[in-house]
């Protein structure tokens, strides 16, 4: 909330209610040398002005950009109803239902959203949110394993987002399971499913599948699913909330379907809020909620016949023995569902797919207008959603740091992640670009290669 309204004589007529002198008091249990004493680093209290000039000027630290960065976090347009509903004080002040008698309109609204996800991604069951992708992958791989028993071992293709192929890494260490990296084609930018033979007839408990993958390359997700059916592996999908409302949907890809299909709900109304909060969202066959982390909204009816919602399956440590839980998940991104929810029932199933058609749309023209200047190419030939990968006959540090004097984030150099790909940009075009947005980053780039691949002058011949 933005204003908090004690006033020092509502504080006093508290502490007077229980017996209390001062607010120190209610931590005099805590011994003195366990306290912390006086915070020297924090900077004194201000005014409601002062406060609000402070966080106008950081924020403008981030500036206004033309952004093509995509990479995991996308620029969507966010209808302004989402988050003046989102954050009216019934929602933004929630915590966690579990009372259902005096929340049921939380409860309602998780599970709306648990019904859109499922149908979304042709699933059974959604649960009510996780952290991010990265940490929703991690879990995902764990489930794999406690679903599969016999083996700890996941083919993790090196198409999968960086950061979470690392987060995953980091969850899963610890616990005896062993990530096999899967290449890709350098060609086409997917995994190949002939590539995949020499893993045939050994015990993996999963293959993952990104789609789209991180280069934004649609994977050919109903050969790697047969395959890994073929091999007795599940199969875990990673997916993008945007690209499904045009593509197939995880749970009808051929061979029967992904058994567990997560993602980062970013793109569903989430502002890119220099990096989150963002949430995880995950479904999966009904054969497997139980073995799912994080809570499940459930609607039931009243001894009266009234429909009613409560928290159904809530397998995490908070609720039951920390030997018997699957895993230590201990909240939902309650607030940010709540926007997605929102989000998705403003646009409906046919406003999702206009998006997602112009973002593909808009991707397509800007990599036409920057593969016919001299020393750019597309770095892959397979059909993407909207990012796409280029390679460039410059240092790629260079030629962003160019562009963003001219006020344009040119995508995301992968140079660190992918250094065989030499010099080579990730593009994103969301339905937020006109076209005067592509022509301008069009024609920074012709402007900036220009300078590169001018040909030398003439030397004259000095006079004999």
């Amino acid at each position: 909330m933005p204003f908090i309204p004690h006033t020092e004589d509502d504080i006093s007529a508290m502490l007077a209610a229980i017996g209390a002198r001062t607010i120190d008091d209610l931590f005099d249990e805590i011994p003195a040398l366990l306290r912390g004493g006086n915070l020297a680093a924090i900077p004194r209290g201000v005014g409601e002005m002062e406060i609000t000039r402070l966080m106008h000027e950081r924020a403008e630290r981030d500036g206004h950009w033309l952004n093509f960065i995509g990479a995991g976090a996308y620029e969507h347009h966010i209808p302004a109803a989402v988050w003046q509903i989102a954050t009216r004080g019934e929602y933004y002040s929630s915590y966690t239902p579990y009372q259902a008698e005096a929340s049921q309109g939380t409860l309602q609204v998780l599970y709306e959203y648990q019904s859109m996800m499922t149908s979304l991604t042709a699933m059974d069951v959604a649960n009510a949110s996780l952290y991010d992708g990265a940490s929703a992958l991690g879990e995902a791989v764990l489930m794999a394993v406690r679903v599969r028993k016999t083996s700890k071992r996941v083919l993790l293709p090196a198409t999968v987002h960086p950061a979470y192929r690392k987060v995953v890494h980091t969850i899963v260490r610890d616990q005896g399971i062993e990530l096999v990296e899967v290449p890709y084609c350098a060609e086409r930018g997917h995994v190949i499913p002939a590539a995949l033979n020499e893993y045939a007839g050994q015990d993996y408990a999963a293959l993952v599948i990104p789609q789209t993958n991180f280069f934004g390359v649609i994977e050919p997700a109903d050969e790697l699913t047969a395959w890994a059916k073929a091999n007795g592996m599940l199969v875990v999908a990673v997916a993008n909330p945007t690209a499904l409302a045009i593509l197939r949907p995880p749970g009808e890809w051929d061979a029967g379907g992904a058994d567990i299909v997560v993602g980062d709900g970013q793109p569903l109304g989430i502002p890119l809020a220099s990096g989150g909060p963002y949430f995880g969202f995950m479904a999966c066959r009904e054969q497997y909620v139980r073995q799912m982390p994080g809570r499940v909204v459930g609607r039931t009816v009243d001894v009266d016949g009234r429909p009613g919602y409560t928290l159904t399956l809530q397998a995490r440590e908070q609720h039951i023995r920390r030997s018997k839980a699957t895993s230590n998940i201990c909240t939902n991104q309650n607030l940010m569902v709540t926007a997605a929810t929102i989000y998705m029932a403003l646009l409906g199933p046919d406003g999702l797919a206009g998006v997602a058609q112009t973002c593909h749309s808009n991707a397509l023209k800007l990599a036409q207008q920057l593969t016919v200047l001299p020393g750019v190419k597309r770095r892959f030939s397979g059909p993407v959603f909207h990012e796409f990968v280029l390679r460039f006959n410059a240092p790629v540090g260079d030629v962003l740091q160019a562009l963003k004097a001219q006020g344009i984030l040119g995508g995301l150099a992968l140079t660190q992640d992918y250094p065989e790909l030499g010099d080579a940009l990730l593009v994103c075009a969301t339905e937020t670009k006109h076209d005067d947005d592509l022509k301008r980053y069009a024609e920074n780039m012709k402007r900036i290669l220009g300078r590169r691949f001018r040909p030398a002058p003439c030397a004259l011949k000095p006079p004999s």
